[in-house]
């Protein structure tokens, strides 16, 4: 079949449209070479323009997320540039005090960026997670050993069940009066990469500890079902209105927190998804909210 000088003079003027950005569909649902050239160029123009949709999503991502970092760091900042000043010229008294502030914000700063730098490997996913089988207990006690310094100083306490273990005990009570070894069960496994899984939890727990009062308890229950294994912490708070439920995975949404800087909680989601898992938030009803990571169970 000929192709006519006009017909690829209309191709030509609406190829051009698409190259100019214009909405054209160029599509032709008639038989032969002609529609079918048509059609192909119609569905790569259509992938082109849905990569640079993608594209200028992203840009905006990274534009509002840049914004967002360099309102945060400017809160440390400046108390260190004033801090600073104050200690050339501050009795011994003071000077000690001054660097006691000037260390907590360093501190702040480095989890911050640390915090920022995670969050965008694991958004461009070059993250390769290691899974293996990890002891859950294990991994609680790896969690909580940097964080016994903030709980203390807080004289917060954190009481761990282990769901799984009891309900193997009463399994093997209901069987007969026969002595039955318990003790295997007792450190349940997981299958998941152990440093990042442990990065996710500590933010879980550190936001139970924020929204925990002086003094407060802090329950981390672990077990399994059938589709899943989990650990879940409660705090001893208040709890929190289902309207803010939505927002609590979305980067700086918490920012005006009293400790938080919004972004611990969106890092605990991406990992746990990244590991193909999830949380689960329970606001609690006014008697402490709950937050429980699920690893689900493969084949």
């Amino acid at each position: 079949m000929l192709w006519t000088k006009r017909a690829l003079r209309k191709l030509s003027a609406d190829v051009r449209r698409l190259i100019n950005g214009d909405d054209a569909d160029i599509r032709d649902h008639r038989e032969g070479a002609m529609a079918i050239l048509r059609n192909d160029i119609h569905t790569l123009a259509t992938q082109r323009n849905e990569r640079l949709t993608t594209l200028e999503r992203e840009r905006d991502a990274m534009y509002d997320t840049l914004a967002n970092l360099s309102h945060q760091i400017k809160t440390p900042l400046t108390a260190l540039s004033m801090m600073a000043d104050l200690l050339e010229n501050a009795p011994p008294n003071k000077q000690a005090e001054f660097l006691s502030h000037i260390k907590t914000n360093v501190a702040q700063m480095e989890w911050l960026t640390a915090a920022m730098l995670k969050m965008a490997q694991l958004d461009a996913g070059v993250v390769p997670f290691a899974k293996e089988s990890v002891p859950v207990g294990a991994l609680i006690r790896q969690t909580l050993e940097p964080l016994a310094i903030m709980l203390e100083l807080k004289r917060q306490t954190v009481h761990i069940t282990n769901v799984h273990l009891k309900n193997a005990a009463e399994i093997d009570h209901k069987d007969d009066d026969r002595e039955h070894d318990v003790e295997p069960l007792c450190e349940m496994s997981i299958e998941c990469d152990p440093r990042w899984s442990a990065e996710a939890l500590s933010n879980i727990i550190k936001n139970a500890s924020e929204h925990s009062p002086e003094g407060g308890v802090i329950h981390i229950a672990y077990g399994r079902n059938p589709l899943n294994a989990w650990i879940k912490v409660t705090d001893s708070g208040t709890g929190i209105p289902r309207g803010q439920i939505a927002g609590l995975f979305k980067r700086f949404e918490g920012a005006s927190g009293k400790e938080g800087y919004g972004i611990g909680l969106p890092l605990a989601m991406l990992i746990m998804r990244g590991q193909g898992g999830d949380i689960e938030v329970d606001g609690g009803g006014g008697t402490g909210a709950s937050f429980t990571l699920k690893f689900y169970i493969s084949d």
